[in-house]
């Protein structure tokens, strides 16, 4: 990393020696939800970020993709680069048409830029709203976006809390966009998968327009890893809430790693258990297909083949 970035204290570096999964990936899994940090050297960070990462740039993120028997990647701007997407399209450029990238942009964002970022290979655009890690979310800049994106085929992703979902539903459904939700919308996993709070979340899901990412269980958990029956488990606390909304919307869920794990300060999640966990989820080879190749590939590779 170059010397004019000092990572964050407290940060942790993502996990450089990933086990082998158990689980093998189906063929043409895509990896819905990862980033690209950087080289800070090449791709400074945003002067306004919450945050300041270690390195992680496209060949690491490759590296990690054929390690784990991934096909493709989904690429996300990550806040810490703000509205300059080039270390995210130079990610998606390079990967040979193996990744697609959900960029931000701000609402002066020329038409010409939309293109160039379109023909790019950027499918989407994500708004985040989490107060620790944008200073505001102005709703009516993010309308505006979302009408100019509409026409490209693009879709909104939408980060925020699950506590703050009965104050966003409004705006997330007057959205001229498909949406997709990082995270499962970060539930409270201390809660019953069956309570009320999660069946909101999926009633939302059911009257909108609206895609899953059955991801980030290593955010969401409490307990963590876990061994089981002497048999390494990823997670155990998070599963019944993966599990309903793959039951519940088997055609409209994705997975991603996450990788390189933003913002994380207690452990960093070893990848190859992020795979192991998808079984868990996923637990017939029909709901895997869907989630991991038939989904993604509808959403970011329509009418091509995995």
């Amino acid at each position: 990393m170059s010397a004019l970035f000092t990572k964050s204290p407290g940060w942790l570096d993502w996990y450089r020696s990933p086990s082998t999964p158990r689980f093998a990936l189906p063929a043409g899994t895509v990896d819905a939800h990862c980033h690209v940090f950087g080289p800070g050297a090449e791709f400074p960070f945003a002067p306004e970020r919450r945050y300041t990462p270690g390195d992680a740039g496209k060949e690491e993120l490759f590296a990690l993709r054929d390690h784990l028997g991934v096909s493709r990647n989904v690429i996300v701007q990550a806040t810490c680069h703000g509205a300059d997407n080039s270390a995210m399209v130079d990610a998606v450029q390079a990967s040979g048409g193996r990744a697609r990238g959900v960029a931000t942009v701000r609402p002066d964002v020329t038409d010409a830029e939309l293109r160039r970022l379109d023909a790019a290979g950027v499918r989407g655009v994500r708004f985040n709203f989490l107060k620790r890690l944008v200073s505001a979310a102005p709703q009516d800049d993010l309308a505006a976006i979302a009408k100019r994106i509409a026409p490209l085929g693009w879709h909104v992703v939408i980060y925020f809390e699950g506590d703050d979902l009965e104050d966003l539903e409004g705006f997330f459904g007057s959205l001229p966009t498909p949406l997709v939700i990082d995270h499962m919308g970060r539930p409270d996993v201390s809660k019953p998968a069956a309570g009320p709070d999660f069946s909101r979340f999926l009633r939302f899901v059911g009257n909108n327009d609206v895609w899953v990412k059955v991801s980030c269980p290593e955010r969401l958990s409490i307990t963590g890893p876990s061994a089981l029956d002497g048999e390494q488990k990823a997670y155990t606390d998070a599963v019944p809430f993966g599990r309903r909304v793959i039951e519940e919307f088997p055609d409209r869920v994705l997975w991603g790693t996450d990788w390189p794990h933003p913002n994380l300060t207690d452990h960093m999640p070893d990848d190859g258990l992020l795979v192991d966990y998808i079984p868990q989820v996923a637990v017939t080879t029909q709901q895997q297909h869907k989630l991991l190749v038939a989904n993604p590939m509808r959403l970011y590779w329509p009418g091509e083949d995995a």
